[in-house]
């Protein structure tokens, strides 16, 4: 017989998931191929393209170092972006040091 889920438990189900397809979909900005950063709401042909050649000068260090680089990549862009799953390094914007101190 098939387990009905209902109110809390319901409520842990979905958070369990989504919590999981947020692991399981991060994608780190130093890694990711241009497909994968074109599939990314926000980012278009020209802004990965910018985002591609200054990484391959060298990797992002951290988000810092991200936005300060990429013409266009301010604090928003990078919140909606880290809430996508993207990470610099592996760390999503919001769990990196210091992050009240990020500038554009």
């Amino acid at each position: 017989m098939p387990v009905l889920l209902t109110g809390q438990r319901m409520r842990n189900f979905i958070v369990f998931f989504a919590l999981l397809a947020n692991a399981a979909w991060a994608l780190d900005v130093n890694q990711a191929t241009e497909a994968e950063l074109d599939g990314l709401r926000g980012l278009g042909p020209a802004f990965t393209r910018r985002l591609m050649r200054e990484r391959g000068i060298r990797p992002f260090a951290d988000w810092s170092d991200l936005m300060r680089r990429v013409s266009g990549m301010g604090r928003a862009t990078a919140e909606k972006l880290s809430a996508q799953g993207l990470t610099v390094q592996g760390i999503a914007l919001e769990g990196e040091k210091n992050s009240s101190k990020l500038t554009p």
